[in-house]
């Protein structure tokens, strides 16, 4: 991504209503561009939607973009692609500032401009919006951060894994609160790559092992496991399926954090882990969407 100073600057804006598919619009847009031409910036908004604006160096093309968004969102576009011409100003810089810190329990997920406001008796961890996806400002982010807090007041776990990493910000704050090794994986290896970034940028970069897997094929999860703490921020689906796999590496009496979930799938979620041998012992719901801890018996 860049942020890019032009005297007046066109500007395009539109809605994706998945975040699945907004990654692919980011990177089919970041790929066609060269350095400077334009800056891309894409926020989680309400229900699930993802606000994505783009500004370019000069005036582009509207329909060929139009047709690059089309190719990557296919019918996921919410409405028309809105262009307009704005006043000069480093827009991508003036977005991130607008993000407030979000604070859940003891950890502090921010931007580099806030990283000065983080108390002395806080875990902060500094994600830049403009990166990739998973700020924290994502109600399922923090639903799984107040779990992991709640858990980490009375337990320490050794082994821990994050499935479905992306920006690595449930794997930097375990990293980070516990000072122990933790696994972080992804099926997408630009997550994989940012997670592994921003480990660095937050002093536990030595901590977070990154890597890009499907579900649980790669060997590092049978070396690691088996978990006595997995931390799965996806999607309803997915953590259906990997219900049966997930409960074959979790130590006796694991705990599970999952989310990614809107409060009619919540059940569902539950029952797939109930028939593996898990036990629901905390949902939240915040912004809509459902978290849920768990507790494999043992």
């Amino acid at each position: 991504m860049t942020s890019t100073l032009t005297p007046a600057t066109t500007r395009a804006s539109f809605a994706i209503g998945s975040e699945k598919t907004a990654k692919r619009v980011v990177d089919l847009l970041t790929e066609s561009f060269f350095e400077g031409q334009a800056a891309i910036a894409a926020f989680e908004g309400a229900g699930g939607r993802w606000d994505i604006t783009v500004h370019f160096a000069e005036p582009p093309d509207q329909a060929s973009i139009r047709e690059l968004v089309r190719l990557a969102a296919g019918d996921e576009v919410a409405g028309d692609i809105a262009f307009d011409t704005v006043e000069a100003k480093d827009w991508v810089k003036a977005t991130l500032e607008e993000l407030v810190p979000v604070r859940a329990g003891r950890f502090i997920v921010h931007g580099h401009h806030d990283r000065s406001k983080v108390p002395a008796n806080k875990l902060g961890i500094e994600i830049e919006a403009a990166l990739a996806f998973g700020t924290g400002h994502h109600g399922t982010t923090r639903g799984c951060l107040l779990l992991l807090d709640e858990v980490l007041k009375a337990w320490r776990p050794r082994r821990v894994l994050d499935l479905g990493t992306g920006t690595g910000v449930l794997a930097i704050a375990a990293a980070k609160a516990l000072q122990i090794n933790v696994l972080a994986s992804d099926i997408d290896p630009l997550s994989v790559r940012v997670a592994a970034e921003n480990a660095r940028l937050n002093g536990a970069g030595d901590l977070v092992e990154t890597i890009r897997a499907t579900g649980f094929s790669a060997p590092q999860f049978a070396q690691r496991g088996p978990f006595d703490l997995v931390l799965a921020n996806i999607l309803a689906n997915p953590l259906r399926q990997m219900a049966t796999p997930m409960a074959r590496h979790l130590a006796p009496s694991a705990l599970v954090i999952l989310s990614g979930l809107l409060p009619p799938q919540a059940s569902g979620v539950v029952a797939a882990y109930r028939a593996r041998g898990l036990v629901l012992v905390r949902q939240l719901k915040i912004e809509g969407w459902s978290s849920l801890l768990m507790r494999k018996a043992g």
